[in-house]
């Protein structure tokens, strides 16, 4: 089975990619983001699973969930993450994600999803979805923004810079600036201190 994994986080995506390579039967490739994991699906003939991290950069939301169904030729793609809601498991499932994975699973499960989903089966742990969910957030200004931008524009509400939400977000500090001027547009803010003005006014903070 040929698998590809798009994580922008390295040890994420090495011991993934670990676990995976010791079970036996994929043969594998590993890429860091959305852009890179589209040209590796068109420049082959398409793989039998791709698995996208949901907040990795280029991903905005499904939108890269599209674009990677469109690369991949139709076959399956799915997606996992560390922070996403059942609503956003259950937004990918109907926009066509053959299924969604917490990272908050353990590794032979893990392993035995990503085996059920590249042949051709939906897969969604059924836990996941029956569980309480502390992390939803039911709010008219967060509705607007990405799980990722929301993460920033928390960093924001607590006065840090843009060095500091990189740091504790495990990104890039461009990655970061791109996303306080994508939440600012959105939210109608003139700048970063206006924006946590408004996050701080509404509640959402």
């Amino acid at each position: 089975m040929r698998v590809l994994i798009a994580d922008d986080h390295v040890l994420v995506r090495e011991t993934l990619g670990a676990f995976v390579e010791n079970a036996g039967g994929f043969e594998l490739t590993l890429v860091e983001d959305l852009d890179a994991a589209c040209v590796s699906m068109r420049e082959s003939r398409g793989y039998d699973l791709v698995l996208l991290d949901y907040q990795m950069p280029g991903m905005n939301g499904l939108e890269g969930l599209s674009r990677a169904m469109e690369s991949n030729r139709g076959k399956p793609v799915a997606l996992m993450s560390g922070v996403a809601n059942r609503k956003i498991a259950q937004d990918a499932m109907e926009a066509g994600a053959i299924g969604f994975l917490p990272k908050t699973m353990g590794a032979k499960s893990l392993v035995n999803a990503i085996r059920f989903m590249a042949m051709g089966e939906q897969f969604i742990p059924v836990a996941f979805m029956n569980e309480p969910d502390e992390t939803e957030i039911d709010h008219p200004l967060a509705e607007k923004l990405t799980p990722r931008e929301l993460e920033v524009l928390g960093g924001l509400c607590r006065g840090m810079a843009n060095k500091e939400i990189a740091r504790e977000l495990d990104l890039q500090e461009v990655t970061i600036k791109m996303n306080v001027k994508t939440l600012c547009r959105k939210l109608e803010a003139k700048n970063r201190t206006h924006a946590a003005m408004i996050a701080k006014e509404a509640g959402l903070f």
